[in-house]
This record gives C-alpha cells, structure tokens and sequence, in this order.
C-alpha cells in the first residue's frame, strides 16, 4: 500500500494554493490525499463563536475547514481519494508525525496568523528542516505554481546529501512528462592561480571538469532507471543558490536534497535551501538524506 501524500490545510489563502497543489500532485502520482488540521492553532487566533452550543467553536471551525477542504478536492481531483483528520496537537507536530506514515508532505508559504513580513511562515520553515520525508513548501508565481513551464529543476549536490534528491526529481520529471534541468555548481578557491593567469585558467578548468565527472556519476543510476526523461545537465560557476533561484522563474518545482543526522535535533537547512524556502519563484521540494 502506498503512503498518502499529507498536505496541512488551516483555511488561509496560501493553504488553499497548496491544497490544490497537492490534489494535482496526488492525481499526477496515483496517491492517496490526506489532509491535516492542527486545531490548537485556534489558541492563538480570534475564535468565531459557534451556534452550536453543544460544540465548541474551535471545533464547528476546524470540521468546516476540513469539509470544504474535502469538497474541494472532490471537485478538483475527483479520481483522488481523499481523507481528513482533525489533529489536537500544535501544526509542526502534527505535520512532523504525520510525515512519518506520508510519502511527502506539502505546505502552505504561510498559515494564518503568520506575520505579513515573513517571507515563510513559521510552520513551513520548521517542517522543512525537520521531517524525515520530502517536504513541498508551495509558493512562488502563478505560471510556477500551475505547472505551466514544464520543466522541474534539481539541484545537484553531493552523494551523500543528494542522491534521494535525485531519485524523487526523476519520479516528478516522469510523471509530469517535462524536462528536467540538473544544476551543479562549482567554484574556484580564489587563491589558485591568483598570481598568474593561466594557472587560474588550469585550475578553473579543472574545477569545472570535477564538477561535471560529479554529476554524472550521481545521475548514472536514475538515467538508467528512467531513460524517457529528457535530462539537461548544466554545471555552473558561482554560489548554488543564485544558479538555482535564477532558474526558478522558468521552473515548476525546484528540488534539493537535506541532510538528516540521527538523533541531531535543531534546523538543518543550508543556504542553498533558506534561499529557495524565502525567494524561489516556484514550488521548493526539500529531500532528506539519512546519514
């Protein structure tokens, strides 16, 4: 059986995006949907008082937020099935447990309650760097959230922290039937070659030749699990995250793998990842990596 796709819904306009995001995803990828509402975050909001004197308004609330989550999945995706679970515990431990039974989670940019000045929100940051499955935080432009370029961009790091990564890349580029763009980047230490140009020149071109050897050797296996994936590989110089968040405003998703170590408790995204989360012009797919 095969684990459901887990999407957090609170009833907010970026809940919403991701919800139809992930009706769309669980379409495309032949998964179950399993919606979760955290309802102690009524605690920290104003509560509509309820006509039901026998329920408690958080409650009235939270099973209307879930209904009209449902339904709207029906209608969106009516070959999805879809299931709804009121969760009495807070959003990030109730998205994180949830994850552990998900084939992914997905999540809004921001819930409600979140502050107008976060680039993302609280709840999306800390399930990212926590889950133990791949984590979709859904923001960026229309043309982006909508599927409209066809092309999924990954970003190609080490075996260690990427090779997950790479396999859930290839498994969206096939389901979608678009391109895949594979970014690595590479740079050149500054002091190699600072005193004479063309040992700089050597030097750069052999970073440049790493790099590319480094690629392939991490895209060999899923090439060959997945040959009718169009995959273009492209290695650049410079920092990752501004190859990557260039790339994002032609991209549906962008993809990088995260390192997860045993028992290490506390954020664990690099600056590559904070970009993407904060600045991407598309869907960002964090992908674990046990270590």
């Amino acid at each position: 059986m095969e684990l459901p796709l887990v999407v957090g819904v609170d009833g907010s306009d970026s809940s919403l995006v991701a919800l139809d995001w992930a009706a769309d995803e669980a379409a495309r990828q032949g998964l179950p949907l399993r919606l979760v509402y955290a309802s102690l975050w009524e605690r920290y909001e104003d509560v509509v008082p309820s006509r039901d004197l026998d329920r408690p308004s958080e409650q009235v609330m939270a099973e209307n937020i879930v209904g009209t989550a449902v339904e709207r999945v029906q209608r969106r995706s009516p070959e999805v099935k879809v299931s709804a679970d009121v969760v009495p515990e807070e959003a990030v431990d109730a998205l994180l447990r949830a994850g552990h039974d998900a084939s992914a989670l997905v999540t809004g940019s921001r819930g409600r309650g979140e502050l107008k000045g976060l680039l993302l929100g609280s709840v999306g940051l800390t399930v990212a760097a926590r889950a133990h499955c791949p984590v979709i935080v859904v923001r960026g432009d229309k043309a982006g959230v909508e599927g409209a370029h066809e092309r999924i961009l990954l970003g190609a790091g080490e075996p260690a922290s990427g090779a997950e990564a790479v396999r859930f890349a290839f498994r969206e580029a096939e389901a979608r039937g678009g391109v895949l763009d594979v970014v690595r980047a590479w740079r050149c230490p500054a002091y190699e070659g600072a005193d004479e140009p063309r040992l700089a020149e050597d030097s750069a071109h052999l970073h440049e030749e790493r790099a590319v050897a480094q690629l392939d050797a991490l895209l060999h296996d899923a090439v060959a699990d997945h040959p009718g994936v169009q995959v273009r590989r492209h290695t650049v110089e410079g920092p990752a995250r501004k190859a990557l968040l260039n790339r994002t405003a032609a991209a549906d998703l962008v993809i990088v793998g995260a390192r997860r170590r045993t028992g290490h408790f506390g954020l664990q995204l690099g600056r590559v990842s904070h970009t993407l989360l904060h600045h991407a012009h598309c869907p960002v797919a964090i992908v674990p990596q046990q270590v």
